[in-house]
């Protein structure tokens, strides 16, 4: 009997390596982060993909209220910057960079969008902070506010629309309002409506209802730092399985192979775990997906698990 396990990953058309795995017949979609590109470049992949002899799916990521970096102002002692969406939050509260790996001290936000941060040299950032990151605001008095969507996201969807996608994420969906109005824009498309976040939670526990194209996905590169704490996270993972048995589940997979050859004893227990609970599409982190070899190696052993456990767990 045919595995029933898929798998999915990140890549842009202009990547080097796009032309091959885009017609490798052990995927089953690729995903295009727009996070990763600005301005006129977002017609020149999408020129390029047109003009390649593709075979696996293309879904393209749209950002909905996910607080994005939209500009950084330059100043020798501390952190400026502009958000894509206006918030309310108390302050002093920390911001996390980087994947919850750089935390920062929010001090000041000024009309809504521009925050202002501690001073550098104590309170971080340690990193650079670059237009276009994604950050975390965990305290409890945040609000975020203004339209869904973005003019540039808006920009976006129209572009995708144009070069003929009919598969979407969308992230940090939190209730069916943000599913209705994405549909406005995309039709009766295909939509995976990513979970990031406490308040997708409770729209998955109080108010998914499954519907034909819409699926969910838990997307544990930012779902795993929003939550309250850490092991809060298998708990997650079983609600939104347990609510589509065709949710997807992304990122954090297969992570030691960035630099290893041979995953770890605890990557094929998690992919153990994942299938056991009920996931049968997984999807691999962008991370992974940047370099040629390291992406081959995650798509071998990910293949040799699905022959292996997956297959024999259907027999």
């Amino acid at each position: 009997m045919k595995t029933d396990l898929e798998l999915s990953v990140t890549l842009w058309p202009s990547f080097p390596h796009f032309n091959r795995f885009s017609r490798d017949g052990r995927l089953n979609a690729i995903r295009l982060n727009s996070a990763m590109v600005k301005g006129g470049a977002l017609v020149e992949e999408l020129e390029i993909a047109k003009a390649l002899p593709y075979t696996v799916p293309l879904y393209f990521d749209i950002k909905g209220r996910q607080l994005r970096v939209q500009d950084v102002i330059p100043d020798n002692d501390h952190l400026e910057l502009v958000l894509n969406h206006p918030i309310q939050v108390k302050t002093p509260t920390v911001v996390l960079f980087k994947e919850a790996k750089d935390p920062a001290l929010l001090e000041e936000v000024v009309d809504g969008t521009r925050l202002i941060f501690c001073d550098g040299r104590k309170y971080g950032p340690e990193f650079d902070v670059k237009v276009g990151e994604s950050l975390h605001i965990r305290d409890r008095s945040l609000k975020v506010e203004g339209d869904l969507f973005t003019e540039l996201e808006k920009d976006k969807i129209a572009k995708a629309r144009q070069y003929g996608f009919t598969n979407f994420f969308l992230s940090y969906v939190e209730s069916q309002r943000d599913i209705d109005e994405f549909r406005e824009y995309v039709g009766d498309a295909q939509v995976v409506a990513k979970i990031e976040n406490k308040k997708g939670l409770q729209y998955v526990a109080k108010e998914f209802k499954k519907q034909e194209n819409l699926s969910l996905m838990a997307a544990r590169g930012d779902l795993y730092v929003e939550l309250d704490v850490p092991h809060q996270i298998p708990a997650a993972l079983k609600l939104i399985a347990e609510k589509d048995p065709e949710a997807w589940v992304g990122s954090r997979i297969l992570l030691s192979l960035v630099e290893k050859e041979v995953p770890d004893c605890a990557d094929f227990l998690e992919l153990a775990w994942l299938y056991d609970v009920g996931y049968r599409k997984m999807m691999l982190c962008d991370g992974l997906c940047l370099e040629e070899e390291p992406l081959a190696r995650a798509i071998n052993a990910f293949d040799a698990f699905r022959q292996d456990y997956a297959k024999k767990s259907n027999i």
